[in-house]
């Protein structure tokens, strides 16, 4: 049975550490400054035998309702509501102080099983600190180290007692892979420059409020995912942190979100790239887009903010001759207008996303490539290079995701840069695949003059 637990607790105790530990992946960013988590995380987590879904909560501070920090405290409150039960984490070298029981009665009034963890237990100056933690009346306190893996035994014996119905092994538990495999949902992350609309277009997806939006750009630092169900079809939604122009990253934290932007680009099958409407195609969105390209993940375009525009008749269809025009390594992007404000073209983009992704996923024939092949030889031949024919014998498919080709020549290193170009735009158009990435590996056939040769030498 499944079930969901939520890390709560003052700023820089330890929590996205516990997170990343007990999901066995550094997905949070964990820095020594206070308040780095500001969204809610959710990660599938394991500790013993027990598999579960656990939430990461920005810290917890008293503010107004109408400030980033009241915003943040919104989203914890609702991790609460979502969960089965909480780790309410406390720093346990200080022991409890006065915010810590201010937040235990915000816990209590919940009515949710409550498990007390007292973190950064290794040091020998926290024994106070654990035993003072009894004062809070939630319970007996878990002594743990997050960062070191300690005390995870006595963390779990507490989690089996706090959820005894959920925690129980089902008799027989068939292992169901093949079912997951047949729904498995689509990777996407949603990129950008900062600022330009991506956690309000994932919480239109989504129909609330899950990541934090507000006039302040950067305010989203981690990847964020979320699942989706839309029309019947799974999607994994990665919110990504906004990306600008490498010398403009300074500090260390924004360094560590563009290095957590970069990883979700890597594993997602469908990057949609936001790009602001009234400063479509700057130099980043074009850096953004290559980096996609250079990853082969499928890429889709999404103007953002579209309700804010005064759009003319045609206004896409310039903007995707432009997108023709400037990215030709994926020529044919779906280019949409959306506003998450709105919902304003949420259907097309969703629609786009699952076309590119049939796309990336496409596989041609080996018969159809050659007669493909054959076509392109006889209206534009490659050229003689240094007074000698180049000579394309065959080509065939690998892989897809992305398309993936292999055209066996006899002078490899010869082909022109130029006539590369022309084979791909004509793979592209004659196999209809649209702005996704393709691979073309020349290749030369072994001289079997040449192996003779060896062998009378």
């Amino acid at each position: 049975m499944s079930f969901t637990i939520a890390i709560i607790g003052r700023p820089n105790v330890g929590k996205s550490t516990l997170f990343n530990r007990l999901v066995g992946k550094r997905l949070a960013l964990v820095d020594d400054r206070p308040g780095v988590t500001r969204d809610r995380r959710e990660g599938r987590a394991r500790l013993g035998d027990l598999d579960f879904t656990i939430i990461d909560t920005a810290g917890l501070e008293g503010a107004g309702p109408e400030s980033l920090a009241g915003r943040m405290m919104q989203q914890t409150k609702k991790a609460i509501e979502q969960a089965d039960a909480v780790f309410f984490m406390l720093d346990a070298k200080t022991g409890p102080v006065p915010d810590d029981r201010a937040f235990a009665d915000l816990v209590r009034r919940s009515g949710k099983p409550v498990i007390v963890v007292a973190n950064k237990a290794e040091a020998k100056s926290s024994t106070a600190g654990v035993l003072e933690a009894h004062a809070l009346g939630l319970g007996d306190p878990v002594a743990i180290s997050a960062e070191h893996g300690e005390g995870l035994v006595d963390l779990f014996e507490a989690l089996r007692e706090a959820l005894p119905n959920a925690t129980r092994k089902p008799p027989d538990a068939g292992d169901g892979e093949e079912s997951e495999e047949a729904t498995k949902p689509i990777r996407v992350a949603i990129v950008g420059r900062p600022n330009s609309g991506k956690s309000t277009l994932v919480n239109r997806l989504l129909g609330e409020d899950r990541m934090l939006t507000g006039p302040e750009a950067g305010i989203t630092r981690d990847t964020i995912a979320s699942d989706l169900v839309w029309k019947g079809k799974s999607f994994r939604l990665n919110d990504t942190a906004g990306l600008r122009r490498p010398p403009r990253v300074q500090e260390k934290l924004e360094k560590l979100s563009v290095a957590d932007t970069i990883n979700a680009i890597r594993f997602a099958e469908v990057v949609v790239l936001l790009m602001d409407s009234e400063h479509p195609f700057e130099e980043q969105d074009l850096r953004i887009a290559d980096l996609v390209e250079r990853e082969g993940r499928a890429l889709v375009i999404g103007i953002s903010k579209w309700d804010l525009k005064a759009r003319q008749s045609g206004a896409i269809s310039k903007l995707q001759e432009e997108a023709d025009e400037r990215l030709p390594q994926v020529k044919g992007v779906p280019v949409i207008g959306v506003s998450g404000m709105t919902g304003e073209g949420i259907d097309r983009l969703m629609e786009a996303v699952l076309d590119i992704h049939e796309v990336w996923n496409q596989r041609v024939s080996t018969n159809q490539l050659n007669l493909w092949l054959e076509g392109v030889l006889s209206a534009h031949p490659p050229p003689a290079v240094s007074g000698r024919r180049i000579r394309l014998n065959y080509i065939t498919q690998p892989k897809a995701r992305p398309p993936s080709f292999v055209l066996f020549c006899n002078r490899a290193e010869a082909v022109p840069p130029a006539y590369r170009r022309y084979l791909v735009n004509a793979l592209r158009d004659t196999f209809d695949m649209p702005g996704t990435p393709i691979r073309l590996t020349l290749r030369e056939k072994d001289n079997p003059f040449a192996a003779k040769a060896r062998k009378r030498s």
